[in-house]
């Protein structure tokens, strides 16, 4: 399989000269999808994580985010993508199966909301591991609120495969070490991502209206929304508010110069944050009347707390801090953290979506890469934030270098630049999925109507419904569907055995400390 030479990326062509296209396809593919439980009547579940589904604190595929109710289901990564569906599918019959009356809401901006105290914190147990975890979201309670906390979302976790990097390195002369250089490119890739990354919003943001009781403890941040009815708020344009002002955004990190040019740089800046004071986070306390508030009174409590689109990663070993994990061993995988969950699809994600992430993201790699500029990063920011809240509005322009553009133009630039790749990537799979998951995208660019938040607006005004009756309804149709659907018995054995070992992996983990709290936490931040 080739693609024509004169439209292929100029290092992709390079590449292409000493490599066999097939290896191409090799990258691992792993989705993390977030859910949360709710009640028939579509309010947050109160009850605790279900036993039967093992431990949250030590389970490696089903856990906790946020909050106790706010489920997580993590794929192991696969060459193919279907594999990473079906494992995610597979998670999902088996949780249907120990939820009793529950459901699993669809969507992603959370509905029930009654208050901050109706979100229940996450508890992972008495081991030092487990309230470490708990306390840092006790910190994000303290610090954001806790409405921010319950929005679900989707992260694709891709790694580049490994005889690219080693071609490309041979190829480019590089005489930094392997690890060095794949670490270099990841970070290039990941600057592109947020460059382009709006694209994520306007093709796949499915969040363009919420619920009121959403902004109960911040009401102020219900300014400038149009009514769609008396429970719902939303923006006639709005693709994904999840990723909006409203959703995942901190006005103080906004401030955060988190170097994305070289790892050295970006782990040294995150470990300035996390070990720099904040004002306003002084004032909550950190132990108060005996009760831990947070982990810290800096400006982040750990790395994890720092809301990025994307983010390099490294497998970290117990205990291991995540940028202690990188600095060892450098990046392993890029996450991408702006996808919607799809309140169409009864496991938020679609096989069309994911391939096309993955071309979007190896697109990235192939496309020059040059250091993000305060200027540029400010309109990034301002990408992102326009697209969320009026993306399929006629004519927006976008901001790139010192120019503006129209964002069906850049789009359709963006969109010529994944072709080849998409063609390479279906190699001889008469299907083309990648290339048919392309023209439908291309689809959407031209028609904004076709986008899946315009189809939701649509379909809520068409039936008289609010956002929160909406997204219910779509949530219990999906646990019919599940519910019908045989979960293969060697997977069911596979999720009860892992639900075993990992509650008794906890309760080793409570039996084993010896270290006091304080001193564990101290021990943890002196990793550099």
């Amino acid at each position: 399989m080739t693609a024509d030479p004169q439209q292929v990326l100029p290092r992709l062509a390079r590449l292409l000269d000493g490599i066999d296209p097939a290896r191409l396809r090799e990258g691992r593919k792993g989705i993390e999808k977030e859910s949360l439980r709710i009640t028939r009547d579509g309010l947050i579940a109160q009850t605790p994580h279900p036993k039967p589904l093992g431990s949250a604190l030590t389970h490696p595929h089903i856990t906790t985010d946020y909050s106790e109710a706010l489920l997580e289901f993590i794929t192991p990564p696969y060459l193919e993508v279907d594999d990473a569906l079906e494992y995610l599918r597979d998670i999902h019959l088996f949780v249907y199966e120990q939820l009793g009356d529950e459901l699993l809401l669809g969507a992603s901006m959370p509905c029930g909301i009654d208050g901050d105290e109706s979100i229940p914190i996450a508890r992972y147990g008495s081991s030092n591991i487990g309230r470490f975890k708990h306390i840092y979201r006790h910190g994000l309670w303290h610090r954001y609120g806790r409405a921010m906390q319950s929005i679900a979302g989707i992260h694709f976790n891709y790694s580049v495969p490994a005889p690219i990097w080693e071609t490309l390195h041979h190829d480019e002369g590089d005489s930094s070490e392997l690890t060095d250089f794949i670490s270099a490119n990841y970070f290039g890739m990941m600057r592109n991502l947020k460059r382009q990354g709006w694209l994520i919003l306007y093709l796949f943001g499915s969040s363009p209206a919420v619920c009121k009781r959403f902004f109960t403890s911040r009401p102020h941040l219900m300014a400038g929304f149009a009514e769609f009815d008396n429970c719902t708020l939303y923006y006639p344009y709005a693709t994904s508010l999840r990723m909006s002002d409203i959703g995942y955004k901190s006005e103080n990190q906004t401030q955060l110069a988190i170097d994305d040019t070289t790892l050295a740089g970006y782990v040294s800046s995150l470990n300035r944050a996390v070990s720099t004071p904040y004002p306003a986070y002084e004032k909550i306390g950190v132990k108060v009347n005996g009760e831990f508030r947070q982990l810290s009174t800096s400006i982040l409590q750990i790395e994890n707390e720092f809301y990025s689109t994307v983010r390099p990663k490294q497998v970290a070993e117990p205990g291991e801090r995540p940028l202690r994990a990188l600095q060892r061993r450098g990046v392993r995988y890029l996450e991408l953290r702006s996808l919607d969950l799809d309140l169409n699809c009864p496991i938020g994600i679609e096989d069309d979506t994911a391939r096309f992430i993955e071309a979007f993201m190896l697109t990235c790699l192939f496309q020059p890469s040059p250091t993000i500029t305060d200027e540029e990063r400010q309109a990034i920011n301002d990408n992102q934030l326009n697209v969320a809240q009026r993306g399929r509005e006629p004519g927006l322009l976008l901001r790139r270098g010192l120019r503006t553009i129209s964002l069906r133009d850049w789009a359709e630039e963006i969109l010529a630049a994944m072709s080849p790749l998409c063609r390479l990537l279906d190699g001889e799979d008469s299907r083309r999925p990648y290339t048919a998951s392309l023209e439908r995208n291309c689809q959407a660019v031209r028609d904004p109507e076709q986008t899946p938040s315009a189809t939701m607006l649509k379909t809520m005004h068409t039936s008289g419904q609010s956002f929160a009756a909406y997204a219910l309804r779509r949530s219990i149709e999906h646990l019919t569907t599940m519910r019908s659907q045989p979960l293969p018995e060697r997977r069911r054995h596979a999720f009860q055995e892992m639900a075993r070992v990992s509650t008794a992996k906890q309760r080793q983990l409570e039996q084993s400390d010896e270290l006091a709290f304080e001193a564990f936490l101290s021990d943890y931040f002196k990793q550099r």
